[in-house]
């Protein structure tokens, strides 16, 4: 029998399998968290943290891809690619965020048959105008209502006929508290619930009283993202527990593992700069012990490995390790 590892390379978890674990953990009431990925390394250390479910960051991608700010940059194709490698790199469900759809009601629905084909649990979608720019960014603004709830029953209607707990599930975000008030957000809110959207995400509200609010007046599943990308915010940080006694489902860290990890390559980078070789060598000695401590097995290369014992032919496999230089990944490691 396959091993965890090499079973995830032959058949990760069917999309179907992951959509019906997502709603059921949704149904259960007790609150889902779900760190940012901007890549599938990224989503392989969340699901190794131990955390039930994936974020796919809008902003992350943008920023990663692009090395530029979330303002739109980003098209259906190069989202969707990402979603892909962050499904087949976990096992997990993964939520997909789909910024304004990459168009009207129409684009939308290839937007959502592509997210789907990619193994996206969930799809959020929001009601900026086009380009659209990270929600706690000011100088946004948003579409009508009216059309937001199109884009919404059209999601619905374009995404799978199978059994409803199988279907990829659709959020439906609101940016209407940065160009209007709180007032606006919640009259869509309750629009868009309504109008059939699995969840609703009020993005940007500016205090715990206005979050609370927004639960208290928006019925059916609602998401919170504890965003704050800036030291002054203007979002609060809230303990998790109190999220969900507001009666919030799902609350996202968008983008907080990933600045962790800029800020380690800073940091990095610049001692490499300062002393070359040295510090390299001295950062390595850091890392006894540690996971990364050797990349390739990290990586992944024994899964490889194992899979060529397994697939391959066994003689010329081993005479082909035996007869060149190199690191050898153990035949056991996975």
């Amino acid at each position: 029998m396959p091993s965890d590892a090499t079973a995830s390379w032959l058949s990760p978890e069917p999309p179907d399998t992951r959509r019906r674990q997502l709603r059921q953990r949704l149904a259960s009431k007790k609150i889902l968290v779900a760190p940012g990925a901007d890549n599938g390394m990224t989503a392989r250390l969340i699901e190794a943290a131990g955390f039930p479910a994936v974020y796919m960051t809008g902003s992350g991608v943008a920023n990663s891809l692009t090395g530029k700010p979330d303002v739109g940059l980003l098209t259906l194709t190069e989202t969707a690619m990402t979603a892909r490698f962050i499904v087949q790199a976990t096992g997990v469900p993964v939520i997909c965020d789909a910024d304004d759809g990459y168009g009207n009601a129409i684009n939308l629905i290839r937007t959502v048959q592509e997210f789907e084909a990619a193994g996206a649990s969930a799809l959020q979608i929001e009601d900026q105008v086009s380009p659209k720019r990270c929600g706690s960014i000011a100088g946004k603004d948003v579409i009508p209502a009216e059309d937001m709830i199109g884009k919404i029953q059209a999601a619905l209607d374009a995404r799978g006929r199978g059994p409803l707990e199988e279907r990829m599930l659709v959020i439906a975000r609101t940016d209407a508290r940065g160009p209007h008030d709180l007032d606006e957000a919640i009259r869509r809110g309750r629009l868009y619930a309504a109008a059939g959207a699995d969840m609703v995400f009020p993005d940007a509200l500016l205090s715990v009283e206005e979050y609370a609010r927004f639960a208290a007046e928006v019925p059916g599943p609602k998401m919170f993202n504890m965003g704050g990308y800036a030291k002054t915010r203007t979002t609060p940080k809230l303990p998790i527990g109190d999220v969900e006694r507001m009666g919030y489902g799902l609350v996202i860290f968008p983008l907080a593992s990933i600045r962790a990890g800029v800020r380690a390559q800073i940091d990095f980078l610049a001692g490499l700069r300062a002393h070359g070789t040295s510090h390299e060598i001295e950062h390595i000695a850091t890392l006894d012990r540690h996971p990364v401590e050797n990349w390739y097995d990290f990586s992944g290369i024994g899964t490889v490995r194992a899979l060529e014992a397994r697939y391959l032919d066994p003689e010329k496999i081993t005479a082909r390790y035996a007869a060149s230089e190199g690191y050898q990944p153990p035949l056991s490691a996975e």
